[in-house]
Order: structure tokens, then sequence, then C-alpha cells
């Protein structure tokens, strides 16, 4: 009855199962900025949405210039020909699977990371095929297991810079090997404000010039602390990619899903959200120092997350279990992230810190 891209397992699992039982635990998961206790700047929030202007419906689909304007802005102006509007960062990804793939083509993305590449792939009827990120006391491309994974059907490359949630930066080193394998690159950037410190060594956005074709995606999820603003990008660059960018356009038009009242209120959004940042920055920075004080988490240089590499006497899944049944702590498990052995834990260093503190300490003292 229904498409085969969404076989996918719906039921709960025995974390989220247990969780429902729950009346108060401490979240060690939280990454909706909107929940986090930081303070907005509500006024210039609310006056920036209350443009009369948002009355008057004037589809553009690469967005409105204006709103290009200050996104070229933020990245120390890269031309605004170059920057194409989407609802989200997801939405993004899925019109970059468009353009390039045929149903049963390939996009090698890194393992571990966020998980919501493979949801998206298969409804663009896209394969994804994972290529390992390897630590050794930091975390690095696996160039060549990445190499193996390429078949006729690698239609991209997708870099998560840094990585959620590993933290790990592209280096450049890795940059110049990428962009030799001749693929075009896929870069996630979300969390391309949050570095722990300075790192010449580092590649912050592939939004520069480049060999490949190169489609860097960012929005105010996470720059602005807005996920509910509904409002990404694409800034595409390297050879072709003006073609690119005109069908995306034609992709874009088809959908017409950005709205017209955060278009109009972006330049507003973006001057107001350096104090959200400051407070994110300040807040998961706070957090690490006290999880470093505490323990020993993996080498990380950037992002929201934190990872605890714990016991194998029990799996990860066990792990999370016990912690939320024993002592009200939510933790994720490494196999949400597709980690590739046991056992880890990964924590949001986005958590007020009061419930960060006493989540980590009960956690602990469950580790022993």
């Amino acid at each position: 009855m229904f498409s085969s891209r969404l076989d996918w397992n719906l039921p709960p699992n025995r974390l989220s199962a247990l969780l429902k039982t729950k009346q108060r635990v401490l979240d060690l998961t939280e990454s909706n900025p909107t929940r986090a206790g930081l303070e907005y700047p509500v006024e210039e929030i609310l006056d920036a949405m209350a443009d009369a202007r948002a009355l008057q419906y004037v589809p553009e689909p690469r967005g409105l210039l204006s709103a290009r304007q200050a996104i070229a802005a933020y990245y120390d102006n890269v031309p605004v020909s170059r920057i194409l509007l989407t609802a989200s960062t997801s939405e993004a990804y899925a019109y970059l699977f468009k353009l390039l793939c045929d149903p049963g083509d390939e996009i090698l993305s890194p393992r571990p990371s966020y998980p919501l590449f493979e949801f998206l792939a298969g409804l663009e009827s896209v394969r994804v095929v994972q290529y390992p990120l390897r630590y050794d006391g930091v975390w690095h491309i696996d160039f060549d297991a990445l190499e193996r994974a390429i078949t006729p059907r690698t239609r991209a490359i997708v870099v998560v810079n840094p990585n959620n949630p590993t933290g790990s930066f592209l280096k450049r080193e890795e940059w110049y090997k990428l962009q030799k394998l001749g693929l075009p690159i896929l870069s996630d950037e979300v969390f391309c404000d949050y570095a722990f410190s300075p790192d010449d060594s580092r590649i912050r956005t592939l939004t520069d010039a480049a060999e490949v074709p190169t489609f860097s995606m960012s929005g105010l999820s996470k720059i602005a602390g807005l996920p509910q603003m509904k409002l990404g990008w694409i800034v595409a660059g390297g050879p072709g990619h003006e073609a690119a960018l005109d069908r995306l356009e034609l992709i874009a038009d088809t959908y017409l899903s950005v709205a017209t009242p955060v278009q109009i209120a972006l330049p507003r959004l973006l001057a107001a959200s350096a104090t959200v940042r400051e407070q994110i920055i300040e807040r998961t920075r706070s957090n690490l120092a006290l999880l470093r004080r505490l323990t020993v988490p993996l080498h990380l240089e950037g992002g929201w997350y934190a990872i605890l590499q714990v016991p194998r006497t029990r799996s990860e899944e066990d792990w999370a279990i016990a912690l939320l049944d024993r002592r009200d702590v939510l933790v994720q498990p490494g196999f949400y992230f597709d980690f590739e052995s046991e056992a880890f834990l990964v924590l949001s260093l986005l958590t007020p810190p009061d419930v960060f503190a006493e989540g980590l300490r009960r956690l602990l003292e469950e580790v022993g």
C-alpha cells in the first residue's frame, strides 16, 4: 500500500519506551536551543517578524535579495549570486540529492555522524554508503576506506564540519585530499561557529574557491538558535556552480517553501543572533570544562556534543537503560550515531548547567 521508501522500523525502541514511563528526568540529550534556558532578544525578534512587507507575496525561487545579502555578509561577502534559500538544512539536502542523483545512486556520508542522512536520502530513492572517521586521540577521515567506497554510482561526498557528534573539523590536508577525488562535496556547516579553540589547520567553511563542485549548507537553527524560524541555505561554489544553481532554482521554484516573513526578517534576525551564539558558546565551553574536570571525554574541537567511552561490561543500550531506569538520566547511546564499536555515550553540552552537573554526577556514579 505504501512506498518502499517508508519501510522504516517504526516501533519505539527500549529507551524510548522507558522514557515514556518517567515523570521527570535529567535530560543530557537536550539539543533544542529554545528549551535550553537561553536569553533571547525577544523584542528584536518579534519586531523583525512584524514587518508589513510580509503581507505581500513576492515569490523569488532563490530567495529575496535582502535575505541573501544578509547571508553573504555573514560569510564575509561571498557573492550573493551563489546563495539559494531553503526552508531548512534538511530541505537543502533533499534539493541537492534531487540535483545530483538518479534513483539508486549513492551518496557517501561519514560514520559516526547524525543519523538523519539515511532517511533524507531514502525519501529521494538514494542510497547512503558510509565512510569511517577513525579515532586515535583525534578524529580523522579514513581515506583508504573512503576511496574503496566509491563506485560508478557515487554522486557526492557528505562532510559534516564540525561533525555531530564527534566535534571534529575538516582539516586543510583532508580538504586537499577530498578535492583530488573529483566528486561534489556537500558540506554541512551548521555548527561551524562553535569551535572550542582556534586552530589554523582547520577549514571552517567550504564557501571559498574549490577544485570540485561544493555546496555549503547552514541555517538559523544553529547559528541563531532559532530552529522554529525554518530558514536554511545553500552556498554553491567550484566548477559548474552556475549551472547547478540554475537547476536548484528550478527545484526551489517547484516548491517555493521558504516563507516570506522569515526572509524579510532575516537581516535583523542574523544581527540579533550574536548574543544567542555567545550564550551557546559560553554554555558549551563551561559544560565541557566541567566534563573534563570530572572525567576524560573523547577529544572534540567544536559543536554541541561530547562523547564518553564507558566500560564494555554492558552494551550502550543497556548503559542508557540503566542510567534512565536507576538514575533518571537520559543519554544517547553511540549506536544512534552508527559508532562501529561499543561502548560510547553521547551528551549534549547545550544542557542547562545545573541539569548537566547533576546528570553527570549521577552518570559517573553509575559507571563507577
